[in-house]
């Protein structure tokens, strides 16, 4: 016999909402971090509208469905509906797989909340100053960014859900429903209520992220949840109701249903400490269990270049999710399943000396050179970098290269433990990551207009004061 005593809110969803609605961000390593954060996260959707298979999904939903007063989709000229404007920019900023990344026993990338959070803030930032209110500022979208990596992350520090098979993007609608409902002004009832319905969503299935049917689901999934969470939101605040045992209802909850009868676990507080060790993708638009090993062939690309038919055999060590998630064989069908293969991710490097994301389209990969590169390619996990890839102090993500010639000669082994974009490399990676901006930014706008963004970014109290409609106003063609 079941009760009809409605129940008390799982703990998860409690703590969840009070950090939403009760706590204060005042490290300022984080704030200055998110600020970098906004700006790679927008440099990597400039850089995706050069590509024809993402730019033919943006836009309304059907032709017509514009909205004239709506969000400004950034680098575009389409103005949107919220939700779908935090399709369009969640897509984009994911596109190219070059955005910041999160790894732990789950692993995802928290600026894929950006889409839900821009989004809705222009859209209440235009809407207060309409009706004479004060606008949304900038300091308010770090904010929320910094609250969104921090939900995402340390959900992921202990939680495995790619091992029952699900998707990280749950994460990403999980965190950005929580956030989209903080930015609207909700209780922490209401954030409550936001999380048990992005958790009764349950999850995507991670079958279009592996062989052999890795395809460009991976590249809009985090769009589509980030669009998905804001649209909860919005449910929620016209006076929907919450499922408070929505994690743990027997049978019919989250954690019997998606993650086998276990609990979720979590042993540390909700703060800032996401955003503060949030890895970028500086040099490579590549998945970033393999970032080192990139930059591991980039080194020995000048000793190997000109010996290519000599190779014998390729030695890539690498921590235990790199092989589980990236080492593949045999044919690699479309750029998504080409950014997903370590293998194709070191030959590339290790013959060309370079890896961009136009390195992973059919042009290059027909050049015969790489599958038979690969072909001699042996990958095998290192010990030691799966044990430090999970310490929280270190958190690296090593890969070590080396390649062995049929004369006996081989190569140094360059071992790489933490990419440019690691916390452990900031003062070195800032100036990579502002780089990269400027030059996405070249890219797609005249130069008074790219000025203006350089100065809106450049200066943190000046960003964190500029109202959002402004700053969303810089970025519209």
């Amino acid at each position: 016999m079941h009760t009809a005593q409605p129940p008390d809110y799982d703990p998860e969803l409690r703590a969840i909402a009070r950090y939403v609605a009760a706590t204060d961000i005042d490290s300022p390593e984080a704030r200055e971090t998110a600020r970098y954060c906004l700006m790679d996260s927008l440099a990597c959707a400039m850089l995706a509208l050069d590509y024809p298979a993402c730019t033919k999904l943006l836009g309304p939903v059907v032709e017509g469905a514009d909205l004239p007063g709506g969000v400004k989709v950034p680098g575009t000229h389409y103005r949107l509906d919220p939700v779908t404007a935090a399709w369009n920019i969640g897509a984009m900023v994911r596109w190219l797989d070059f955005n910041d990344t999160w790894l732990a026993a789950e692993w995802g990338h928290p600026s894929d909340n950006l889409g839900a959070i821009l989004a809705l803030a222009d859209w209440l930032s235009r809407r207060r100053t309409a009706g004479g209110e004060e606008p949304l500022t900038m300091g308010e979208v770090l904010t929320a960014m910094i609250k969104a990596h921090e939900i995402q992350g340390v959900l992921a520090l202990e939680n495995s859900f790619n091992r029952m098979g699900l998707d990280h993007v749950m994460l990403v609608r999980i965190a950005s429903a929580c956030v989209a409902s903080g930015l609207l002004g909700g209780s922490e009832e209401d954030v409550a209520n936001v999380a048990s319905h992005a958790f009764l969503d349950g999850s995507a299935l991670r079958a279009y992220r592996h062989a052999p049917q890795a395809g460009s689901r991976k590249s809009w999934a985090a769009g589509d949840a980030s669009a998905r969470g804001l649209r909860l939101a919005l449910i929620v605040e016209r006076g929907e109701m919450g499922y408070p045992a929505a994690l743990s209802a027997p049978s019919w909850g989250f954690q019997d249903v998606s993650f086998g009868g276990r609990e979720l676990s979590r042993s540390q507080a909700y703060g800032s400490y996401v955003m503060e060790n949030v890895l970028f993708k500086l040099s490579f638009p590549a998945e970033f269990h393999a970032q080192t090993a990139c930059e591991a062939a980039m080194q020995l690309h000048p000793e190997v270049s000109e010996r290519l038919d000599e190779i014998e055999r390729v030695l890539i060590e690498t921590q235990q999710a790199g092989v589980r998630i990236i080492d593949k064989r045999g044919p690699l069908s479309n750029p998504a399943d080409r950014d997903h293969c370590i293998r194709y991710m070191v030959a590339v490097p290790l013959i060309f000396g370079r890896l961009e994301a136009a390195d992973y389209e059919d042009e290059v990969a027909a050049d015969p050179r790489i599958d038979a590169l690969r072909e001699k390619m042996e990958v095998v996990e290192n010990t030691t970098f799966s044990r430090e890839y999970l310490e929280p102090d270190k958190r690296a993500i090593g890969n070590a290269v080396q390649v062995f010639f049929r004369d006996g000669s081989h190569t140094r082994r360059v071992q790489v433990d933490y990419p440019i974009g690691h916390r452990r490399r900031r003062e070195e990676g800032l100036p990579v990551l502002q780089e990269k901006f400027e030059r996405a930014l070249a890219r797609r706008f005249a130069p008074r207009q790219h000025t203006a963004i350089l100065r809106a970014c450049e200066a943190q109290e000046r960003l964190e004061a500029m109202p959002v409609q402004r700053f969303m106003d810089l970025w519209y063609r």
